[in-house]
This record gives C-alpha cells, sequence and structure tokens, in this order.
C-alpha cells in the first residue's frame, strides 16, 4: 500500500499544486481544510470540491474561530489592502500563527493515522511577506514534530514536513501543477472576493497569481472583477 499523507489544503494554487505533488510522490493523500473565521470561506467550497477530484482519501475540515482573536485583515473587521497599497514588512493579512496552528492539528491527525508525511504549500520567494512561510520555520516545526510526539520518540519513521514550492516562483508552481494535471479554474486565492465569489484582482494574493500566470505566458481561467495592474 501506498504510505499516507496529511496535505494543508486550502482550495487555493499552492495548497492544490502541493496536493498533486504528494500524491505523484505516491502518498496516499489525506487533505486538511480549516474554517477559521476567515472572510473568503468561498476557498472552502472549492477545497470541498476538488479534494475527491484531485485524489484525496479522505477531506477533513477543522472548525477553529480564529476572529475571536481578530489580528489580521482575514479574520476581523479591517481592510484588505489592494493595489499593493501595504508598506509593511509583515501585511494586514498576515493570520498570527496560522500555519503552526495549522500544522498543529495536522500533526495531530498524522500520528493517529500512522503517516510520517505532512504536506504544506508555503512559499518563500512569490508571497507577502509571512513569517511562518519560511525554510527556518517549516525546520523548526518538523523538529519539534519529532520531539513532542510519540510515534516521534517512540517510532522508527520520524516526520518530515514537505514544503516543495518554498524555492519555487509562482509561474514555475503553475507550470508544475499543469504538468500533473492541476486544473487552475477550480482553484481560490482571493483575500477579498465579491459575495458571489468571484475574485477582487486586487488583493495582495490576487496580484501574485495574476503575476504569475502572466510571467507563465497563460491566462488565468478564473474569473476577477478587475485583473490588475
Amino acid at each position: 500500500m501506498n504510505k499516507k499523507a496529511v496535505i494543508l489544503y486550502s482550495g487555493g494554487l499552492d495548497s492544490t499544486t502541493c496536493m498533486a505533488i504528494a500524491k505523484a510522490d505516491g502518498f496516499e493523500t489525506y487533505a486538511m481544510s480549516f474554517a477559521y473565521g476567515q472572510r473568503h470561506t468561498i476557498e472552502l467550497e472549492k477545497a470541498r470540491e476538488y479534494a475527491p477530484k484531485i485524489g484525496a482519501v479522505k477531506h477533513q475540515v477543522v472548525e477553529i474561530d480564529l476572529r475571536q482573536f481578530g489580528g489580521s485583515a482575514l479574520t476581523a473587521d479591517l481592510d484588505v489592502p489592494k493595489d499593493q497599497s501595504s508598506t509593511d514588512d509583515i501585511p494586514i493579512t498576515y493570520v498570527p500563527a496560522r500555519n503552526t496552528i495549522f500544522l498543529s492539528f495536522a500533526l495531530g491527525w498524522a500520528e493517529v493515522l500512522g503517516a510520517s508525511d505532512i504536506y504544506i504549500g508555503v512559499n518563500a520567494l512569490d508571497y507577502s511577506g509571512y513569517p511562518d512561510c519560511r525554510p527556518e520555520f517549516i525546520s523548526a516545526f518538523e523538529n519539534m514534530a519529532n520531539l513532542a510526539t510519540r510515534a516521534g520518540v517512540e517510532g522508527d519513521q520520524p516526520y518530515t514536513i514537505h514544503s516543495p514550492l518554498i524555492q519555487l516562483s509562482k509561474a514555475e508552481i503553475i507550470r508544475t501543477g499543469l504538468d500533473l494535471g492541476v486544473d487552475y479554474g477550480l482553484t481560490h486565492s482571493c483575500y477579498d472576493p465579491t459575495p458571489a465569489g468571484i475574485s477582487c484582482g486586487r488583493c495582495d494574493s490576487c496580484f501574485l497569481r495574476l503575476k504569475g500566470f502572466r510571467e507563465a505566458g497563460l491566462e488565468d481561467p478564473i474569473d476577477y472583477v478587475t485583473r490588475g495592474a
């Protein structure tokens, strides 16, 4: 039987590509998404739709309410910066400790499943400057996972946190996904979509996604209110 891997899966471009990579690596993929109080809940609809199509053995949606803390334009009543208007090194769309929280849930599920591998689609090149998307963070969490779990301490297979996109440009990520058969028309990336789920085209996430498709010489198949500059 194939080995099992837990994939942190938002329904976006990066995590969908990451899921395809894990499957190509020979893993049975167990997708984990989060309803964490984010304003862009359309991503969960996309995740539920696409997870079985790309071959997830099971799709787990975890409900946690990070709006209790706020501190981010994604989990509080703050405006999402548009047109690259944010000048902060770490923008207001950063959700405090989000990837630490998500990876902790993924680690717990992996231990129950008997899986030693977790995939996360973080990126340190074409990204918004989030501190929990850096190689140092992934390495530190992997070390912690092997210190803080029974499977890590007593098992014969240490945990590995895979971040296969971390040193790729967005264009390279898109080309990789297309080579693996990813349908990006079923993904969602926008932080501030319309009530109908149409991407704004002006937030950082849309900007980076559109930039990636342009640099890949391709047209993004999803709809936008505006396709930006």
